[in-house]
């Protein structure tokens, strides 16, 4: 099982930014997906998950309105869609699978596979 995490980079306030999440070694059936997000010194923190028929979303307060989880089955990957970044959301983002079908969840420890994060720097 894999994940591998890309897209970000150095960014100013108020701009956009497509994380893309791919993985291998199984599939969206039965696995729920989540983005996490690790600020330096702070600790790791969900950012959105969805469940693999997307009939449970979850957002979380800070990227409501801003931040859009999406799929596509077919390339065996996940995106993250960021909008107005702020300073505060600078951090590696991070995604990962968690085996359960009818939720998900901002638990660190309730996800079973973890790919490499991807760095994310709002500064103007």
């Amino acid at each position: 099982v894999q994940l591998q995490a890309s897209g970000g980079g150095l960014v100013q306030p108020g701009s956009s930014l497509n994380l893309s999440c791919e993985f291998s070694g199984f599939t969206l059936e039965r696995h729920a997906i989540g983005w996490f997000r690790q600020a330096p010194g702070k600790e790791r923190e969900g950012v959105a998950c969805a469940t693999s028929d997307d009939g449970v979303i979850r957002y979380q307060d800070f990227a409501k309105g801003r931040f859009i989880l999406s799929k596509d089955e077919a390339k065996d990957t996940v995106y993250l869609q960021m909008t107005s970044l702020k300073p505060e959301d600078t951090a590696i983002y991070l995604c990962g699978a968690e085996e359960i079908d009818d939720d998900c969840s901002f638990g660190e420890t309730d996800y079973d596979y973890w790919g490499q994060g991807t760095l994310v720097t709002v500064s103007s």
